[in-house]
C-alpha cells in the first residue's frame, strides 16, 4: 500500500524515532520531574512545543506544494488559519452561558454587537465531529476552487504567488470585519473546554502536545507516500517539466490540484490544533507576512525533503521566541538577514547541507580505500 511504503524508508524511520522519542522524554520530564527541579518541562514549555510542532505541519504541507510540485504558495496562511477558525468555533460555543454576558447561544461578542441570532454559518459547531471534518473541508473547499480555476487557466511561476498572497489579504481584510462574524479585529478567544476537558490544566495541554505531535507524524507519512508514489514522481516531473510532462498525456492540471487540497487540509489541521494551545485565532494568521515566513522555514531546513521542513520550522521559532524578547524590533531584520544568506550559502537548506557532508563523507571513506593501489599479481609475486 502507498501509505505503508515510507514507513520502510529509512529516513521516516528515523524522523518517526526522533519525533516520538522527545515526545516521550517531553512528557516524562513534565510528569515525573518535581517543579523544582532543574529538568522539569514546565506547561509554559510543553504548550509552546506543541506550538512548534503545528508550524512543522504547516511547514510539511507547504514543501510538498513547493517543494515536490513546484508551486511556490505564499498563501497557505490563509489554510491555516481558515482551520484555526473552524476549531475556533467550535470551542466558541463550548463556552456557553459561562461567558461574560451568559448568553447560553451567542459568543460574547455577539452579545456585545447586539446580534439577535446566531449565523446559520455558526450553526452545528456545538458538536466536535463536525467542527472537526469542518477543519478539513473548510481550507480543502477553498483550495479545490482556487487550484481549479488558477490550473485549468495554467497560471503558474511568480503570477500564481501573488495570486495566493493576494487571496490571503483579501480574507484578512474580510475577516477585520464585525459584520463577518467572526469576532473582527480581536478574533476569536476566551476558550474553556474541548472535548470536555478543561483546557488550563496542565493534563490538557500535555494531551494537546501528544495530539499534535501524532498529528504531525501522520502528515509526514502522508506526504512521504504520496511523494514515494507513482504521483509523486509525476509532479516532480511537472515541477522540472511542465509542457513535457503534458506533452506524455498527464492531465498535470490534476495532479496539481489534489497534491494541492491535500497540502490545504494538512494546514487546516495544524491551525486547530494551534487555536487551543495558544488560546486565541485573529485575522493576523491571514496576514502575507505570515505565509512568507512560512516560506522562510522550508528554505532554511531544505526544500523537497519534508524532514528539512521541520528543522527550518523548528529553529526559527525557537529564534524568533529567544530574540522578540531580546531585541522585538530587530527580528524581522534579523529574519530577513537570515532568508537572504540562506538563499546565498545555503540553496540546498540544512538538510542540503547534512546530505552534502554525508556524501562527502562516504566518498572520502570510499576514497581512503581506493587510494592504495589494488594489489597486482607482480606484487603478490613480490610479497
Amino acid at each position: 500500500m502507498w501509505l505503508t511504503r515510507p514507513l520502510r524508508e529509512r529516513s521516516t524511520q528515523i524522523f518517526l524515532g526522533v519525533l516520538f522519542a522527545a515526545m516521550v522524554v517531553v512528557t516524562v520530564l513534565h510528569v515525573a520531574m518535581p517543579q523544582d527541579s532543574a529538568l522539569h518541562v514546565s506547561a509554559y514549555t510543553v504548550t509552546l512545543l506543541g506550538k512548534y510542532l503545528c508550524y512543522a505541519l504547516l511547514a510539511v504541507a507547504v514543501d510538498l506544494v513547493w517543494g515536490y510540485l513546484g508551486i511556490l504558495s505564499l498563501g497557505h496562511g490563509a489554510f491555516f488559519a481558515l482551520g484555526g477558525y473552524a476549531m475556533g468555533m467550535y470551542l466558541m460555543r463550548q463556552i456557553g452561558d459561562r461567558g461574560t454576558y451568559g448568553d447560553p447561544v451567542l459568543p460574547d461578542f455577539m452579545v456585545f454587537l447586539n446580534w439577535d441570532e446566531l449565523p446559520w454559518y455558526w450553526l452545528g459547531f456545538d458538536m466536535a465531529w463536525f467542527a472537526f471534518i469542518m477543519v478539513l473541508l473548510a481550507p480543502g473547499l477553498l483550495a479545490l476552487v482556487f487550484g481549479f480555476l488558477a490550473f485549468r487557466s495554467r497560471v503558474t511561476g511568480v503570477y500564481l504567488s501573488i495570486i495566493t498572497q493576494a487571496l490571503t489579504f483579501a480574507l484578512m481584510l474580510a475577516f477585520f470585519r464585525n459584520e463577518m462574524g467572526f469576532g473582527g479585529n480581536n478574533g476569536l478567544t476566551d476558550f474553556r473546554d474541548i472535548l470536555g476537558f478543561n483546557l488550563r490544566t496542565d493534563a490538557t495541554r500535555l494531551g494537546l502536545f501528544i495530539a499534535t505531535g501524532i498529528a504531525l507524524a501522520i502528515g509526514y507519512v502522508i506526504c512521504r507516500g504520496i511523494v514515494a508514489s507513482k504521483l509523486g514522481r509525476v509532479s516532480i516531473a511537472c515541477r522540472d517539466a511542465e509542457a513535457r510532462t503534458r506533452f506524455l498525456g498527464y492531465r498535470v492540471e490534476r495532479v496539481q490540484l489534489f497534491v494541492f487540497v491535500v497540502s490545504a487540509m494538512l494546514a487546516g489541521v495544524a491551525g486547530a490544533l494551534y487555536v487551543p494551545q495558544v488560546g486565541i485565532i485573529n485575522p493576523s494568521e491571514f496576514s502575507p507576512l505570515f505565509s512568507i515566513e512560512i516560506v522562510v522555514w522550508v528554505a532554511l531546513g531544505g526544500r523537497a525533503t519534508l524532514y528539512g521542513a521541520v528543522i527550518g520550522a523548528i529553529l526559527v521559532n525557537y529564534a524568533k521566541t529567544v530574540f522578540t524578547g531580546v531585541m522585538p524590533d530587530a527580528w524581522l531584520f534579523a529574519l530577513g538577514g537570515l532568508f537572504v544568506l540562506v538563499t546565498v550559502f545555503l540553496p540546498k537548506g540544512i538538510a542540503g547541507l547534512l546530505a552534502s557532508r554525508r556524501k562527502r563523507k562516504d566518498d572520502g571513506s570510499d576514497g581512503s580505500d581506493s587510494s592504495d593501489p589494488e594489489p597486482t599479481p607482480a606484487r603478490e609475486a613480490t610479497a
